[in-house]
């Protein structure tokens, strides 16, 4: 089956890099488990603060510096998996050392 998992920082906690997750043990783990066959895609997101918003209102297009809503974390990647079922994604989604993961089916 196919997810995607949605990983979500704090606003206001330090970016950092994909250089410095790199270099960071905790993360370097966590990669080579999940990029083991089942990782498919996915990206680091730069931060909420560099985001445009475009909304279309009738012929109207209008655009917004910033995230679509301000919340108290924002999307900071994505990784697209593909995994025997649930339960696979949210052990996969776990083992992250400092997000919170959303764990999304794909439409196939």
């Amino acid at each position: 089956m196919k997810y995607v998992l949605l990983f979500c920082s704090p606003v206001g906690d330090e970016e950092q890099s994909p250089a410095e997750h790199a270099d960071d043990p905790r993360f370097a783990a966590y990669f080579e488990e999940v990029r083991a066959g089942r990782v498919t895609g996915g990206a680091r997101l730069r931060p909420a603060t560099d985001a445009t918003t475009v909304r279309v209102r009738g012929d109207e297009v209008l655009l917004s510096d910033g995230p679509f809503a301000e919340t108290k974390e924002y999307l900071a990647g994505i990784a697209f998996i593909d995994v025997a079922d649930l339960d696979e994604a949210i052990a996969l989604a776990a083992k992250h050392p400092a997000a919170s993961v959303e764990v999304r089916p794909v439409w196939e």
